[in-house]
């Protein structure tokens, strides 16, 4: 079952995210994976702390491993500054690794205690 889960949450993750690239895919920044990244990582820590405050940790394949693992990925994010890099825009590129990193542990941090404080 654990399986079924995975397959489902990707397929919705991997349509979210999708639609988030063409929303946000304009100029040569890639703000659509820092923006799924860090509301990955939000919603993460929140499901973390939903999820064993709740006892519903069965839900942890479908929700975090499929849906947000199909949402956010690390793989775009090494792509993204490679061609930033590439392109010769080297303060950006950095300036991208720096918020993406900061950005999204301070959004999983953020979004775990105000779950915390909520349940």
């Amino acid at each position: 079952m654990s399986l079924v889960q995975v397959a489902l949450g990707g397929a919705i993750g991997a349509s979210l995210r999708y639609g988030v690239n063409l929303t946000l895919s304009r100029g040569g920044f890639p703000w659509h994976t820092l923006v799924v990244n860090i509301l990955g990582s939000a919603l993460m820590g929140a499901l973390m702390v939903w999820l064993a405050h709740r006892g519903h940790q069965a839900l942890a394949p479908l929700l975090m491993t499929g849906c947000l693992g199909g949402f956010t990925t690390f793989s775009a994010f090494s792509m993204d500054t490679m061609a930033l890099m590439q392109r010769g825009q080297t303060v950006q590129a950095v300036l991208y690794v720096g918020a993406s990193v900061l950005l999204s542990l301070a959004a999983f941090a953020l979004a775990a205690q105000l779950t915390r404080s909520l349940t």
